[in-house]
């Protein structure tokens, strides 16, 4: 799974790595569920940068603080599972990070990055939900996640997915509605291109934002 990531980089940077406006935002070393995570969506067509809440409410819940709110969703089954199923044609999102973490089964964190420490973009799925009555509304997200590669295998069974440029676009063009084709970029990243160290077991506590 894809628990827990970092983003310290600053609106500027990512402005010109991706080449969006972006607001402004804290940097975080310690980026967890329920937090309000920058991402990038298709809205009304065009790439647009905003927060959803991490952790995915689907529009039909009757409240949004009950039943399951998924922070991943597995690669190998989106296009057959409810939310997720419904969600990948057309509300699917990048989550941007530079750096995600994984654990061991001794609970020592590894923290992984790019090895050009250029930023990672992470697929995902995103929904709005509204109350019925009170008109809020909160629009959420989920990681998907893959097998592991080389790399990240040595410590875990799965790894988020990792868009680079050529199919981050893909991945936001709302006319690509096939499953298939988009299930065909869900796939590991190139392990030669992370590496990974091993962190103090204080990111262990969510509430932890400081330094490495």
């Amino acid at each position: 799974m894809c628990g827990r990531f970092t983003l310290t980089a600053s609106p500027t940077d990512v402005e010109e790595e991706l080449g969006i406006e972006i607001p402004s935002f804290p940097p975080s070393h310690n980026i967890a569920p329920t937090e309000e995570i920058l991402a990038i969506a298709a809205i009304h067509t065009a790439p647009k940068a905003c927060f959803f809440h991490w952790g995915l409410i689907p529009h039909w819940s009757k409240q949004k603080n009950k039943g399951p709110k998924p922070i991943n969703a597995r690669a190998e089954t989106i296009a057959d599972t409810m939310p997720f199923k419904h969600l990948l044609p057309r509300k699917r999102c990048l989550i941007v990070a530079d750096g995600f973490y994984e654990w061991t089964s001794d609970k020592t964190p590894f923290h992984f990055q790019n090895e050009n420490g250029r930023l990672m973009t992470f697929a995902g799925l995103w929904d709005t939900w509204q109350d019925s009555e009170s008109g809020e509304a909160v629009s959420s997200c989920t990681i998907i996640t893959t097998r592991p590669n080389e790399l990240v295998g040595k410590y875990h069974d799965r790894m988020p997915v990792i868009l680079e440029e050529g199919n981050r676009e893909a991945w936001l063009d709302v006319d690509i509605t096939d499953a298939s084709l988009l299930q065909k970029v869900l796939e590991p990243y190139d392990s030669d291109k992370m590496h990974a160290c091993r962190i103090s077991k204080a990111i262990n506590n969510p509430t932890y934002k400081g330094p490495l």
